[in-house]
Order: C-alpha cells, then structure tokens, then sequence
C-alpha cells in the first residue's frame, strides 16, 4: 500500500507532520523528520516522541490522523520536491517490541506512536 514515492521520501532529509483533533474537533499537529521513521514489514510507521503530547491525548480520543511526509530532494510531478499525504490510525507505546526497536534507533524517545496508515497518495 505504501508507494515508491513514500519510501523515496523519507531516503532523504524532510519533514513529517501528523495531524490529530482534539474532542472539539481542533486540529493539531505535530512535526519531525523523515530520518526518523521506521516502516515495519506490515507497512506500519513507526515515529518516535519525545513531545507529541496534544497528538497523544487527541488519539485517546479519536485515533484518526493525517500524516504527510515531504523531501525537497526527491522528483516530483512538476520538478524537485514532492511529499506523501497518509490517512489511517495511531497508538501510542512506551514498551514493547514496537518501542524498543524506536528506541534503539532514537535514544532520546519516550513513547512511539504507532502509524498504521489506510491511504497513501503523492501530493505533489
């Protein structure tokens, strides 16, 4: 389900953003980079947080987010840069296999939030 485009994206420096609601339905979203991310072999994204704290609390609510991962550096449908617009759902963990393996890759994370995405489309 996740395309060339993604994976092409997040092989180079970009930025991710995550966006969640709260129960009021206001948006909130949150940022990091693309070196950051591990892509499980059942396609689930991996992100790590140290902050991400309203993302947290809104997908105790509501779980439903938006991801959207960019590069500058990868060919997209009109020149240089493009970016990946992804729907699905997130969870938060602070252990177990899905945590430890974040851990190991960024020390500094205190939870993972865990990306299961249902959508993947190219953006630009």
């Amino acid at each position: 389900m996740l395309t060339n485009v993604f994976f092409d994206c997040i092989k180079h420096d970009g930025i991710v953003s995550v966006a969640s609601a709260n129960a009021e339905g206001q948006a909130h979203i949150a940022n990091t980079w693309n070196k950051y991310l591990i892509v499980t072999d059942d396609e689930k994204i991996l992100i790590p947080c140290f902050g991400f704290h309203k993302t947290e609390k809104n997908v105790s609510h509501n779980p439903r987010v938006e991801v959207v991962v960019g590069s500058h550096e990868v060919q997209g449908k009109m020149g240089m840069g493009t970016g990946c617009l992804l729907t699905g759902t997130a969870a938060f963990a602070s252990e177990g296999p899905l945590f430890d393996e974040m851990k190991e890759k960024c020390t500094w994370a205190s939870r993972v939030l865990v990306f299961t995405p249902q959508t993947c489309v190219q953006t630009i």
